[in-house]
């Protein structure tokens, strides 16, 4: 694309923005036809002659009646024309912004090659996923909270109360939190498709932690619910401990979608013959761990099955709480076949859980990494009653 300009110093800056993103011997042209008269374009001469004097760019003319004429301009010496234009290079502006970016914080190793590779970029007159090196001190917020969680300094802590003891700031970290998933994702194992306060969440780190809704025969501690008979009960993930079965129910069964939890509890098990839990899309720390405290309840002859929808994301979650109950899982109303009945090719490609050949999920996240895999959400489906003696 020819780049024409009607002012020396955009041209001038132009022809350094390009050197210093990666083009060697940049040119951009003179806009003849934008000039307003004759007294701009004998100034606009005037000044790239003078860049051309002092050796920083080079001129190409025109022919024949055209000679007097500047047909481009070509950037010689980088050096030159950053000393004609006062301009500091994007180099040294990264350079002195990595260093701030880690200086004073204790950052692991992966975490400071992170650093190093924005600097990178930035030497580069490019963004870091929309961070440039003016934003340094925001950035610079959102690795040492990378750090701080790696630390687990998250653990019990609210959103803002963490951000307020890590940064001295209490929304900082809503501010960067975009930033910390990206600087985390190279190393703890977060869910690809989430959004970044989903993504945290699977780590422990939420503002508060949503109740753990469950629904069955159970009572809470010595107190009998069964006079009462609600729908499902709901209580703060730490209490889960505190829930007992009035009899060893015939299943558990997670389930990602609330409206999918509430038609299967008034639809397809009414008479709470199993143990139902709504785990909230992706589960957080708490409800992974709520999660191991109640399988730990059930005999180990209990079948566990988990009801997602059928896409990536289904399937890292469903490998998620798999991999917290400790238990093998099955599969609820995600198969292949079902995809393949019901579903429809996605318009965007994602890729599946990584899971090993023995998970419950393996086959179906095998089958949504192929080419033309369908995906179903659950909503689509009504709901039905597990089969506790179906093979695993």
């Amino acid at each position: 694309m020819v780049r024409r300009f009607s002012e020396a110093n955009g041209l001038l800056n132009d022809l350094l923005d390009r050197y210093e993103g990666g083009t060697a011997n940049p040119i951009a042209h003179p806009d003849y036809d934008a000039f307003p008269n004759v007294v701009a374009a004998d100034v606009f001469l005037r000044q790239i002659a003078r860049a051309e004097a002092v050796g920083a760019v080079s001129l190409a003319r025109g022919r024949g009646t055209r000679r007097d004429q500047i047909v481009h301009v070509r950037l010689q010496a980088a050096d030159a024309l950053y000393h004609y234009l006062g301009r500091v290079p994007a180099a040294q502006i990264a350079q002195e912004a990595g260093r701030r970016l880690c200086a004073d914080i204790a950052l692991d190793w992966r975490l400071v090659e992170a650093a190093a590779a924005i600097a990178e970029t930035w030497g580069r007159a490019k963004s870091w996923h929309g961070f440039a090196s003016s934003d340094v001190d925001k950035l610079r917020d959102a690795f040492a909270l990378a750090q701080a969680i790696l630390e687990n300094r998250h653990l019990d802590v609210d959103y803002r109360t963490f951000s307020r003891r890590t940064v001295g700031d209490s929304k900082a970290l809503e501010r960067v939190e975009g930033a910390v998933v990206r600087l985390l994702g190279g190393i703890l194992e977060l869910p690809p498709g989430a959004r970044p306060r989903e993504a945290l969440r699977t780590i422990g780190l939420e503002r508060f932690a949503p109740p753990l809704l469950i629904a069955g025969r159970i009572d809470l501690d010595g107190a009998d619910l069964s006079q009462i008979s609600p729908l499902y009960l709901g209580i703060p993930p730490k209490e889960a401990d505190r829930i007992r079965f009035r009899r060893p129910p015939a299943y558990l069964l997670t389930i990602e979608n609330f409206a999918s939890f509430n038609r299967h509890v008034a639809e397809a098990d009414p008479d709470r013959e199993g143990a139902t839990m709504y785990v909230g899309g992706y589960p957080s720390l708490a409800t992974q761990q709520a999660l191991r405290t109640i399988t730990q309840m059930l005999s180990g002859n209990t079948p566990i099955f988990h009801w997602s929808d059928i896409d990536p994301d289904g399937t890292w979650i469903f490998h998620t709480i798999e991999r917290a109950v400790g238990r093998p899982i099955r599969p609820h109303l995600m198969s292949v076949e079902i995809a393949e009945r019901s579903g429809q090719v996605p318009l965007r490609k994602a890729a599946p859980a990584r899971c090993p050949p023995d998970s419950g999920i393996a086959v179906l996240a095998a089958y949504l990494a192929g080419d033309g895999a369908k995906t179903l959400e659950q909503e689509e489906l009504n709901p039905v009653l597990p089969d506790p003696t179906a093979p695993p």
